[in-house]
């Protein structure tokens, strides 16, 4: 089996035209004749795209018409898991090869529709010519053979100036050419541009007051994230800009190690920008400060005012008042007596 390989392996190299390059890779092209798809090098060598992203891309154009790529639906039937598909999902769609919008359906249902373009540069670009043909430039006019003399026509009426005829060699060459489309519409980009006004980003957490101690403690837990994380790497200058954010963690109690895992836990592939991915995870996941002991303590229940018992001093029967006296049948008791002798 191997030698029958290596033989046809031979055989196709000395059928390559031209001398081999001594290094490098050597192509042995075959002509696909079915289960094909067409890959431009627009994408296979795209400098901005990972190689996920890209192989990603050729997967989703050999799909027929109506398959599911979503993000569950291609982790299922590929070995990368969803944050991969999700990442490189994002660089396509960043780059104009994949779009994802929401459409209303007849019976009311909302539901994502995906669309692939396989030359998204293509869909910017003007499919066809100008509506209204060019023109040639203008021959010099030669002079007619001679011929006999005709009668004058009459003088026609006024019309519009009309462009001047073509000599008789333009004007026989001139079915030739393919005549444009008359009645097609003005070209409409499917991914237009941006046009929605972007919000402005917040503003880093600042602390109160920057001390040399906070400075020096988010400084030196900055510096030291490429020992957990290799790819956050930052320069003095992103560091100088990021120590005050960490500062404002640190003035609010947060313990260095839960700043460092909410700032290294689950980085996207590949992470492009460090410093931006932290001034945002600093930005969002910034903590409340700890509440105090006063916060903590459960509230005081409300007094409710009790009005005492009281010992008529009529009939030494107990009733609530709040001083002491007669009760309530003794002043009704004694008032009519009380106003008689009055």
């Amino acid at each position: 089996m191997d030698t029958s390989q290596n033989t046809a392996l031979a055989r196709a190299l000395t059928e390559l035209p031209g001398p081999l390059p001594a290094r490098g890779v050597i192509h042995i092209a075959i002509r696909h004749t079915d289960r094909f798809t067409v890959v431009g090098n627009h994408l296979a060598q795209h400098a901005g795209l990972s190689t996920v992203a890209v192989g990603l891309a050729v997967r989703i154009q050999s799909l027929p018409q109506g398959t599911e790529i979503g993000i569950k639906a291609l982790a299922a039937r590929l070995p990368e898991g969803e944050k991969l598909i999700a990442a490189a999902l994002r660089e396509l769609e960043a780059h104009g090869y994949l779009q994802r919008a929401r459409t209303r359906l007849t019976n009311g249902r909302i539901v994502t529709r995906t669309v692939f373009c396989n030359q998204p540069a293509a869909l910017l670009r003007p499919r066809f010519a100008a509506a209204r043909p060019q023109r040639p430039p203008a021959a010099p006019q030669t002079p007619p053979p001679a011929q006999d003399p005709a009668p004058e026509p009459p003088a026609p009426e006024p019309a519009a100036p009309q462009a001047p005829a073509l000599p008789d060699v333009q004007q026989e060459q001139a079915p030739e050419a393919p005549a444009p489309p008359q009645d097609h519409a003005p070209f409409v980009a499917l991914v237009p541009p941006p046009t929605a006004p972007r919000q402005p980003s917040p503003p880093l957490p600042q602390p109160r007051e920057l001390t040399a101690e906070l400075d020096r403690a988010a400084t030196a837990l900055l510096s030291d994230l490429r020992r957990h994380a290799p790819q956050l790497v930052l320069s003095e200058n992103d560091i100088r800009q990021l120590a005050p954010a960490v500062a404002a963690w640190l003035e609010r109690d947060t313990h260095p190690d839960t700043i460092r895992h909410a700032l290294t836990n689950d980085l996207p592939q590949p992470l492009r920008h460090p410093a931006k991915l932290l001034k945002h995870r600093l930005t969002v996941l910034l903590p409340p400060p700890l509440p105090g002991a006063d916060d903590l303590a459960a509230p005081a229940r409300p007094r409710i005012a009790v009005t005492p018992f009281q010992t008529c001093d009529g009939c030494e029967r107990a009733f609530r008042a709040p001083t002491p006296g007669h009760c309530r049948d003794c002043r009704n008791a004694h008032g009519p007596a009380q106003a008689a002798a009055a």
